[in-house]
Order: structure tokens, then sequence, then C-alpha cells
């Protein structure tokens, strides 16, 4: 349930009602905007009668949360979810764009495609080290040596890095080497993981499973959430359906849906919704017009000789129109695409 205080209750009051939400045995998640404080009394609550709380000295009213998914609801926290990541913020007006190879190959690799990207206006630097593939012996990735090089191009072009993280036993590796850990469709309900994601404070991109309901992907967000670690980007990268004609099936709709259900920021998987480099750039244009606050594509410097996922990548030029393509889009829409070059203006943060 939300306990929402009055707009001139004091930091007492709103500490004693936290005391009484512990003493039922539920746990306390603190939302405080500019005008509004609520307070989130998460757990099971149906059996606690909202007047526990309602004649507490300073609370406007006590609401019941209808969502399953609770801290990810927009009734908890109704304005966006804006958190910074290395010089810009993540769900605010500017869009981020995230760019660069399914795989990380070797140093000189990565280098000139981080190098690439950014100077195309990427604002971070996606590269696989740990590869989920269907066959056992396709290329997996060079784990920690692909991390040392992601670190390497981070420190030459200072973007920061999104890499997928497939098991607990990674984390203590990966919190060490990148800014942003992504949960990838074959994980989306590795609640394990999820729990252990929770208890750092690295932001997250959290993929939507190849057959996961919009629910579905929420409910593991909440896991995340509910751990206590508040950044947390979603990301839309198509869902299986009996289409044949595209590797995936791009559910746009998600976007709009998504940005009306939650408050966290949604992100556009282009590359991997599609499967083929011909659409990206076009579902990309799609992507920012329905309201994405980002996307995330692949970009490699010579895709016929990529060690996976060469089909759907585009090459630098050909991703540096498409940026264009899409600012333009976003100037429409009344955004802008995050700038790494000059000097950045910060926005104000959704969560205190």
């Amino acid at each position: 349930m939300m306990i929402i205080m009055k707009a001139n209750s004091t930091p007492q009051q709103v500490e004693h009602v936290i005391e009484h939400v512990k003493a039922a045995g539920l746990s306390v998640h603190l939302s405080q905007g500019i005008e509004q404080t609520i307070i989130g009394a998460i757990g099971e609550t149906h059996n606690i009668p909202a007047d526990r709380f309602e004649g507490l000295d300073g609370v406007e009213i006590v609401q019941r949360i209808t969502q399953p998914f609770k801290l990810a609801s927009r009734q908890f926290h109704p304005e966006n979810s804006i958190f910074p990541l290395d010089g810009f913020n993540i769900g605010g007006e500017e869009i981020a764009v995230i760019a660069g190879p399914c795989s990380v190959e070797s140093r000189s690799q990565i280098v000139e495609t981080a190098v690439a990207v950014k100077e195309a206006g990427a604002s971070a630097l996606r590269g696989g080290v740990f590869k989920p593939r269907t066959s056992p012996y396709a290329f997996q990735g060079l784990g920690e040596e692909g991390l040392e090089y992601l670190a390497e191009a981070r420190a030459q072009t200072g973007l920061p890095i999104v890499a997928e993280i497939m098991s607990q036993t990674q984390l203590d590796l990966m919190v060490k080497y990148v800014d942003v850990l992504q949960v990838g469709a074959r994980n989306m309900q590795n609640f394990n993981l999820l729990r252990a994601i929770g208890e750092t404070q690295t932001p997250v991109l959290l993929k939507r499973g190849l057959s996961a309901t919009i629910e579905e992907l929420l409910m593991s967000a909440e896991y995340i959430l509910a751990g206590g670690n508040r950044q947390v980007m979603l990301c839309e990268r198509g869902i299986r359906t009996f289409e044949t004609s595209t590797r995936n099936t791009t559910d746009i709709n998600a976007i709009p849906v998504l940005k009306n259900l939650t408050h966290l920021p949604v992100i556009l998987d282009p590359s991997h919704s599609t499967g083929h480099v011909d659409y990206v750039a076009a579902v990309a244009r799609a992507a920012i017009a329905a309201g994405a606050d980002g996307l995330i594509v692949e970009v490699h410097p010579d895709p016929a000789h990529a060690v996976s996922d060469g089909k759907q990548s585009l090459r630098p030029e050909r991703f540096a129109e498409m940026v264009k393509q899409v600012g333009q889009i976003a100037q429409v829409m009344g955004r802008r695409l995050v700038s790494v070059r000059g000097e950045y203006q910060p926005l104000k943060q959704g969560w205190a």
C-alpha cells in the first residue's frame, strides 16, 4: 500500500510512520518528490487495514497499489525515474544511444568500435564478454579478458560500459568493470540473479524474455527494486511470434504501454528485435517516435566476419546515419540525444 504524506508533513512525522510500517512486518520504500512524499509499505498487506496508518500525524491518505508490481508501478512513483550514468541522465529529456558489438572479439576491435560509435553520437558502449549461445560449441565470449578490453575502450573514449551478466558467480567481477549490468532475455526470470543484482547499486538494463508478457517483465524488475537497487532500465528486444521474416517481432506497443504503467526508463533494441541490418534504423526511428528513452544497437567494424550476430550489426557509417535520423525525430518529440562531447547540464533526479 501507499501512504501519501501531507505536503507540510515533517521529517519526524515521516519517520514515525515508517516505524509503524516496520512494526506491521512490512518493508519500507520511500519516494520523496518535490511536492509529495510517498511511503511504500510492501509485503502481505491484504489483512492490514488502511486505517492502521490513516490516523497517524502527517498522513494525507492511504491507498492500496492494485498492480502486482508495486515498486515499479506509477501508482507508487508517479514521476519518471531519472538517474545518472557517467555524465548524463537516463529517463529524462535526453535519449541515450548504447552501441557496440554483440561480442568483444579483440582489443583492436572493441577500441576501434568504441571510437567510431562515440564519433557518431553514441552515449554508451555495449559489448558481450559472457555469451549465452544456443549451441555449446559457439563462441562463448572472452570473459575477464574482454572486460579488460572494454575498460581500455572506456578509458580512451569516456563511454560507460554496458555488458551482459549470466550468473551470480560473475557479479563481483562484473561490478568491478562495468557501469551497467545487462540481464539478457534468457535470464529475465533468473530470480536468484535478479535478487543478487538488487543488492548492488549498479544500474541495470533488464531485457524482456522471448515469450514474456509486459507484466512478467515488470515483475522481474520488481525483484531488483525490492532488493534496493532503483536504477533499472527496461528493454524491449522483440518477442517470439509465428512470424518468420524477422528474427523476432518488435513490440512497439510495449513502449507506450510500459511508459503508462511504470516510471522506469524504457530502452528498445532494434538489432535483436529484427535480426537484420536492413530493418534496424526503421525500427529505431519508430521507437523514438513511440516514446522510448533510448536505444541499444549492435555495431561492428566488419559484420561479415563477426563471431556472432553479424547479420544484424550496423557498420559504423550506417550507425552514424541512423543516429542523425533518430536525433531529428527526438527533436520533433521535444527531446534530444545525449551529448557526450559538450558540457553537460544535469537534470533533476526522480528518486530521492
